[in-house]
């Protein structure tokens, strides 16, 4: 039987705690499984607008192979609300500064959509903090980087996520824009846009796993070969049947494949590949 999920803090596995990180307060869920010394340490970044809550269908998954933090950027879910609307690179610089204050080994990195951008960032901007890297439908297309196509991508999404899932992260969803409030929302939807992650990840130079569903219309089969061309070491996996919130609306198809390229001993990427 899965854990009893509790979208206002955490579910059954994990714990809620907050750090001061440079006098901002910052909130993050922990597992709690007891685990070998060896077992890797990942840390989930979510997107837009939302919090960690959505990811923890992925975080308890990945908990029983890995120690999975799952923070709340500034300005999200449960952590402090900064009066200045964070770009990219001040959100990438505070996941850093708070990594270094739980003195966090160096750790894979998974994103969803613009958490994809942040740890991009970090990589250009922190590599030392980034052992691997997953980008689960990473945005943004360059050619799709205007309001318009990004919003008609997003409607085409919804009916293509299974439907009992996407009910239930409706709900998650609203509670987070409230935590966030509209005006942040929409700031940091214009930080997303602006933000040109084709121009960094040719400096990420980790083993960088890009993760797709089939089903995603947010990103396109070209866009997600175009990624992983950019990528030093790079390779891609489509997931059949899934769309583009699959840490919420498929988790167990997220998890195997990001289990398998964390677990210790797996051969590091040494060439591009699609």
């Amino acid at each position: 039987m899965e854990p009893t999920v509790r979208w206002d803090l955490v579910a059954e596995g994990l714990k809620s705690e907050w750090v001061d990180v440079g006098g901002r307060r910052i909130h993050v869920r922990i597992s709690t499984r007891p685990l070998p010394p060896g077992a890797p340490t990942i840390v989930l970044v979510h997107g837009i607008g939302v919090s960690g809550r959505y990811l923890v269908p992925t975080a308890l998954r990945l908990a029983r192979t890995c120690r999975v933090y799952v923070p709340d950027l500034p300005g999200f879910g449960l952590s402090a609300k900064p009066n200045e609307i964070l770009d990219v690179p001040a959100l990438a610089d505070a996941l850093a500064a708070w990594m270094r204050v739980l003195e966090l080994p160096r750790a894979a990195l998974l994103g969803n959509s613009f958490g994809c951008q942040i740890i991009a960032e970090l990589g250009a901007r922190h590599p030392w903090l980034i052992d691997r890297a997953v980008l689960q439908g990473p945005t943004m297309d360059p050619r799709a980087r205007n309001v318009p196509r990004q919003l008609l991508r997003w409607a085409l999404n919804s009916p293509r996520e299974p439907a009992t899932a996407w009910t239930s992260l409706g709900s998650v969803v609203r509670q987070d824009y409230r935590d966030a409030g509209v005006r942040r929302v929409i700031a940091t939807f214009g930080h997303a846009l602006r933000d040109r992650i084709e121009d960094k990840l040719a400096r990420l130079e980790v083993p960088t796993l890009v993760v797709r569903g089939a089903r995603d219309p947010i990103v396109p089969q070209r866009w997600a070969e175009e990624a992983v061309r950019l990528l030093p070491r790079g390779r891609l996996i489509v997931v059949p049947g899934a769309a583009h919130t699959m840490c919420f609306t498929s988790p167990d198809a997220l998890a195997r494949v990001v289990r398998h390229f964390v677990a210790p001993g797996c051969r590091p990427l040494t060439r591009r590949a699609a």
